[in-house]
This record gives C-alpha cells, structure tokens and sequence, in this order.
C-alpha cells in the first residue's frame, strides 16, 4: 500500500483493498478517481505496477484498477485536494471554501473540512474549520465519509481532515409512521407491518387455498352465508369454522325445520285450557322449597345443640381428674417423715457461753 502511494500521488487514490488468494497470489484493487493516470497509455503503468509489486512481495498480483464516480464526494480525494492546494502556496482559507462549495454542489447534505498546524506560516500551530449543512456524528443511521491527508508545506506538515454526510442508510420515519409502530407494538404486533400478510389470508394458504375457506366470526353473533343459506355463527372467543362443517350443520338444521310442522299438526289439537292444566301450581312449588329449607336448617340447630351439651360434659371430666391429682399429692405429703430438730450446743465447764 505504502509502494503504490508513493509511485501514485497524482493518481488521486481513495483507497487500496488487498486480498491475498491462498499462499501464492495476491489480489489489489486501487479505487482512484484518475483511472487514466493510474492505467496510463495502453496499459503500461499498470504492467509496470503489477511487476514492481511482484518483486516486492515475492507472489503473483492481480491488478485491477476501480474508478470513483464520484469523486467530489469521497472524503479521501477531497483531503488529498487541499492538501495540494496548499502544497502549492494557495491560502489555507481558499482551499478550505473551494472544497466546501464543491462537496455540497456535488450533493453532499453537509461538509466539515479542518486544517490543523502552522496555518498561514503562524508561529503557533492552531486549528480552523468550516462547516455546512449537517454532519450528524452520534446519529447511527447517517451515511458519513471521513478521510484525511497530510500537507507537507515549507514551514511543516498541515493535517487536513474531510467529514461529508451524505445521507441517511435507513429511512427516515415521520411523526405518524413513528405513532403507527409504537401502537403497534403496544398491541404485541410488529411495528413492521409492510410485508405482513393478514392472519386470515395466512390461514387460507395454510389450509390448501379457498377450498378450506376459514370463516372468521369472533365475539358474538354474525349472520354469515355458507353452502348457499344463510344461518346464524355463535363464536364467542374467536371460534374458526370451516365451510364443510357449516354445510353439515345447514343441512341438519333444514331435516329439523322439515320435520318441524309435522310436530306442530300433532299439538293442534290441545287448548290452552289443556296447557295450563299441566303446568305445575305455584303454591305447590312455594310449599316444597319451604319444606326443604326447614329440614336444613333443624339439622343445623340439632349439631349446634349436641355440640353444647357435649361441652359441659368435658369440663366436669378436666375438673374431677385435677380434683383427684390434687388429693393425691396431699396424701404423699402427709406420709413423708418430719425433720428432727438439731441439738442445742454443749456449754463449757466453766460456765462460759
């Protein structure tokens, strides 16, 4: 990379990919925005490239040469141009401008360009920039090219350093693009719903098609028409029906509509003095509920009232057997011998205490 640099500063280099194809051969690809200069008359200066390179690495090169189309938009090719231009004694505050006009005249959304060392023949080294448009460096989805050169000028190295903003990779969602995904994925769906296919369509494909229709009715009652009637859906929770199984109940519910009049021909005779007559009497009703209600709750009253009696019963039995420890412990007392009293002391012969 360093040979190719040096016999090519006028080739206007972006950059130099090196690829090295097993242990016997090298591939390089020099981007330039020159290629002619690069190439040179009818092939020669490439020839002479590829064999100075073989010399110098000991293996096979395969040299292609690549061209920038753009080259007013390459960060590198608009580095290396102010550093010639300040090579060749042009005013470090010209070269900065030109290649700030001629980036955004190019297309660049925004352009930064920074000249840093003894600008102008300053004692002092300092830094200057100028800047257009937007360059958005802390923004992840921003398409920034970046490079950088080195002038050598008479009173010491400039270093020159290029940003150019050419876009967005990703594109750029608005207010209600940003609501729609946030809602979403609020609901648990995709915030992506441009190549989604709907549930029912998914369902009909993975059912063979429209032969296995999937009739969708959810939450309550829809009339829907399948096999050719129409009859009511009762799908509550978001029950699936298919159309073979709507067509057997249609057919189920029309044997029992046709056998319908046959049942009303047989009850034509009754009255409605016949029909009252066989409906149960209230009062009747009234009385046995009564009843039942009372048989539950005398069985309730007579546990309550055998557990009462059974309660008195225990604390006469806890009284008597601590009535009976008692006793027995005052009759072992009563049995036991009586310490003897101690002698009192002997007095001395002299009458002394």
């Amino acid at each position: 990379r360093k040979y190719l640099k040096d016999e090519l500063k006028r080739g206007a280099i972006s950059r130099i990919d090196i690829e090295r194809i097993g242990g016997s051969k090298v591939q390089i690809d020099v981007h330039t925005g020159r290629p002619g200069v690069v190439i040179g008359r009818g092939g020669s200066e490439a020839e002479r490239l590829r064999a100075g390179l073989e010399d110098l690495s000991g293996r096979r090169v395969k040299f292609n040469v690549i061209e920038v189309h753009n080259p007013e938009l390459d960060a590198t090719l608009l580095a290396r141009s102010v550093a010639d231009q300040l090579e060749g004694r042009v005013s470090f505050r010209r070269a900065l401008k030109r290649t700030v006009a001629t980036a955004l005249k190019a297309g660049a959304e925004g352009v930064r360009v920074q000249a840093s060392g003894r600008l102008g023949g300053a004692d002092m080294g300092r830094r200057e920039w100028y800047l257009e448009g937007r360059v958005p460096l802390h923004t992840l989805r921003a398409d920034i090219d970046f490079g950088q050169a080195t002038a050598a000028t008479s009173v010491g190295a400039v270093g020159i350093k290029v940003w150019v903003y050419k876009g967005d990779i990703m594109k750029k969602f608005g207010t209600s693009d940003k609501v729609a995904a946030e809602a979403r994925m609020a609901s648990g769906r995709p915030a992506d719903q441009k190549h989604r296919k709907s549930v029912k369509a998914r369902a009909e494909a993975a059912a063979g098609g429209k032969e296995k229709r999937i009739i969708e009715a959810g939450g309550g009652k829809r009339v829907i028409e399948a096999g050719g009637g129409k009859r009511l859906i009762e799908a509550g929770g978001g029950k699936k029906v298919s159309a073979a199984e709507a067509k057997a109940d249609l057919a189920e519910a029309r044997e029992a509509v046709s056998e319908r009049p046959e049942a009303v021909a047989d009850d034509g005779q009754r009255t409605p003095s016949d029909e009252a007559a066989e409906q149960p009497d209230v009062g009747e009703v009234v009385a046995e509920v009564v009843e039942e209600v009372a048989e539950v709750v005398a069985e309730d009253v007579a546990e309550v009232v055998d557990e009462a009696s059974e309660e008195p019963k225990a604390d006469k039995k806890a009284k008597a057997d601590k009535k009976a420890k008692a006793d027995k412990k005052a009759k072992a007392a009563s049995r036991k011998p009586k310490p003897k009293k101690d002698e009192a002391p002997e007095q001395n012969e002299g009458g002394g205490s």
